[in-house]
C-alpha cells in the first residue's frame, strides 16, 4: 500500500509538471507579419499587422488603417499597436477599431531622407558623414507606399478611406515630406520631433509653397515636440512648421509641446496625446 501511494504521488507530480510545461508553451499572438517584395525598392519588406478586435466577426465591416513608419518589432510597432488597441476600446472610444500596419525598416537613413547635392551640413548638425553612407531615397520610398504597400493592404484587408501615418525623428521628416508633396496619401498625420535639419532645412523652407500647390483636400495633423531645453533648434524648427501649416485652409493642425519628454522618450506620449486630442476636434 505504501508503494502504491508513492506511485500515485509520482504520477500526480508528473502530470502537474506536464500541465505546467504545456501552460508555459502557450503562445501569445498580437498580430501577423507579411513579407512584401518591393519592385521599387528591389527588396523584401516585412510588414507587421494587427487587426482590430472583432475583425473576423463581420465580413462586411471596413476599418481605418494606421501606418507606422518605424514599424519593426524592435522599433515602435508593439507599443504603438498597444496604444491603438487601448484607444479603440469601447469604454475609451478615442479611435474606431483600426488596422495597424508597421513597416519594418531595412535602411531608414536611406529611405527617410530626400536627395541633396552637398552633405557638409551633416557634420554641422553634430553627425558624421559616415553615419549616412546611403541617403536620398525618399522619392522611391513614397512611390513604394503609394504604388505597392497601400494597394497591397487595400487588396488583402478590409479597409475604408481613412489612413493615418505616424513618424518620429527621421520618420517624422518622411511624414512631413509626404504631407508637403503627396498629402492625398493619408487623411491624418502624426508628426513627432521631425528631423527638419536635413538638407539645411530645405523641406521646412519650401513647405508653405508645396502645401499651397498640393494640399487640395482636408487633412488633420498632429505635431509633437519634446523639451526645448534638450534641443532648442529642433523646437524652433517644429514650431515654424506648425505656423506654416496652420495658415492653410485645408489643414486642421494641433501643436503639442511636451517639456517633460526628450527626443528618445517622446513618441509614446505623443501618439497617446494625438489620439486623445484628435478625438476632441
Amino acid at each position: 500500500m505504501h508503494s502504491l501511494n508513492k506511485l500515485l504521488l509520482a504520477c500526480f507530480l508528473l502530470l502537474a509538471t506536464n500541465l505546467t510545461v504545456q501552460a508555459q508553451d502557450k503562445s501569445l499572438t498580437i498580430g501577423k507579419s507579411d513579407v512584401l517584395f518591393s519592385k521599387i525598392l528591389n527588396e523584401n519588406r516585412n510588414i507587421n499587422i494587427t487587426l482590430p478586435e472583432g475583425y473576423n466577426d463581420d465580413p462586411n465591416a471596413k476599418y481605418p488603417v494606421i501606418y507606422i513608419l518605424d514599424g519593426g518589432m524592435e522599433e515602435d510597432f508593439i507599443h504603438l499597436a498597444g496604444i491603438v488597441r487601448f484607444s479603440s476600446q469601447s469604454w475609451v472610444n478615442r479611435l474606431p477599431g483600426s488596422i495597424v500596419v508597421g513597416i519594418e525598416n531595412t535602411n531608414r537613413r536611406r529611405d527617410f531622407t530626400f536627395a541633396v547635392t552637398n552633405t557638409d551640413f551633416i557634420e554641422k548638425e553634430g553627425f558624421k558623414k559616415s553615419s549616412f553612407p546611403q541617403y536620398g531615397g525618399s522619392q522611391h520610398y513614397m512611390d513604394f507606399l503609394e504604388k505597392e504597400l497601400q494597394p497591397y493592404i487595400t487588396k488583402n484587408y478590409r479597409t475604408n478611406e481613412q489612413k493615418t501615418i505616424i513618424g518620429e525623428s527621421l520618420a517624422g521628416l518622411m511624414a512631413t515630406e509626404i504631407l508637403a508633396k503627396r498629402p492625398q496619401l493619408f487623411s491624418n498625420y502624426i508628426i513627432i520631433s521631425p528631423s527638419l535639419w536635413w538638407g539645411e532645412q530645405a523641406l521646412l523652407k519650401n513647405a508653405g509653397t508645396l502645401l499651397t500647390k498640393n494640399l487640395k483636400n482636408p487633412v488633420t495633423i498632429y505635431i509633437g515636440a519634446p523639451s526645448k531645453e534638450e534641443d532648442l533648434k529642433m523646437y524652433q524648427e517644429v514650431e515654424t512648421l506648425y505656423q506654416t501649416i496652420k495658415s492653410h485652409k485645408n489643414a486642421k493642425v494641433i501643436f503639442d509641446y511636451m517639456p517633460d519628454e526628450t527626443h528618445a522618450t517622446v513618441i509614446h506620449q505623443a501618439v497617446y496625446n494625438a489620439f486623445k486630442m484628435q478625438s476632441k476636434k
